[in-house]
């Protein structure tokens, strides 16, 4: 039997693509938006107020990317922009009505997802690895 590729690298690119196209699928499914936009929801429904350069942050995303974001997710009406209080040229983000409807159709999918990912790596493989990539996403040692 051969070994199994141990590139973990290309593995990890590799498996975030088949499992957010995979996602994406589902959540278009279920409440008629993409993965990178339930992202942005779940953001600005953890912190509402978060200006766009606060969500490119947050996304990992380029400003020039949150925009466009941005723009098709107010024009769906799952997002409202809104003056910010403090600096003219700045706009807060406000999660709509019809977002939090669209983020309740999503959380079950995403539910079951993370259900399915629990069954492939078992409890302890599915903790550590939320935790290493934890640590990945924001720079822990």
């Amino acid at each position: 039997m051969p070994e199994p590729d141990q590139r973990l690298y290309f593995l990890l690119q590799r498996a975030a693509h088949q499992l957010r196209t995979a996602a994406d699928r589902r959540c278009v499914a279920a409440a008629g938006i993409t993965t990178v936009q339930l992202g942005a929801l779940f953001a600005v429904e953890d912190r509402p107020g978060v200006t766009q350069q606060q969500l490119a942050r947050t996304l990992g995303l380029r400003e020039s990317a949150v925009t466009g974001l941005v723009t098709r997710l107010t024009t769906a009406g799952l997002l409202a922009k809104g003056a910010h209080p403090s600096e003219h040229r700045a706009v807060v983000l406000e999660l709509t009505d019809a977002g939090a409807t669209a983020l309740d159709a999503a959380r079950p999918e995403i539910d079951r997802f993370n259900t399915e990912l629990r069954e492939l790596l078992g409890d302890d493989g599915f903790s550590r690895t939320a935790a290493a990539l934890h640590r990945i996403v924001h720079g822990e040692e």
